[in-house]
């Protein structure tokens, strides 16, 4: 007589045997999807934001151009699905929401100061680089310099009419937004 105690044990691997293979088989299938890999580029910049202030350029460069400009640094990963397709997904939203790449005399300083107070970066850009958060004084840096740049018609042809600067009651208003 062959004893059945064993055999619950074996059919318990044969399942997780089994449902790593078909993980592992999906996980290859999706790399034949070209989405988030034949499309990174970074086309040249046609309209730079022209920065006055090195600081809050530096910042912005840090924590912002890698998914609002032209200047995205597509690492390894960025080439494995299904990281890719959210890599692809974020950078083209971006770019198309806001680009120092091809700037157009928009966003406001407004605006500005609320993406990066809410949302912005990221929390899965963050996550993976930890040096793009943001605090107080960075917040505050990158916005007056964001604010001069655009005061001055930072454009490089001169064809786009600068942001409205803030006034002095905005000012107030946004230092203390970020100072509460």
């Amino acid at each position: 007589m062959t004893s059945t105690a064993g055999r619950p044990g074996r059919s318990w691997m044969n399942i997780l045997l089994w449902a790593i293979g078909a993980a592992a088989a999906v996980f290859l299938l999706i790399q034949l999807v070209p989405y988030g890999r034949s499309s990174h580029s970074n086309p040249p910049a046609t309209n730079p934001f022209q920065w006055t202030d090195p600081q809050a350029e530096a910042i912005a460069r840090e924590s912002c151009y890698d998914c609002h400009s032209n200047e995205t640094k597509w690492w390894w990963a960025t080439n494995i699905a299904p990281f890719s397709w959210l890599v692809q997904r974020d950078v083209d939203g971006a770019r198309a929401e806001f680009n120092f790449s091809e700037w157009e005399g928009q966003p406001s300083v407004e605006a500005i100061a609320e993406a990066i107070d809410g949302e912005m970066p990221p929390f899965q850009y963050t996550l993976i680089h930890p040096g793009a958060k943001l605090t107080d004084a960075e917040k505050q840096t990158l916005v007056r310099g964001y604010e001069a740049a655009a005061r001055g018609g930072a454009s490089s042809g001169g064809q786009t009419e600068p942001t409205p600067s803030a006034t002095p009651e905005e000012q107030q208003a946004l230092v203390q937004y970020f100072t509460r």
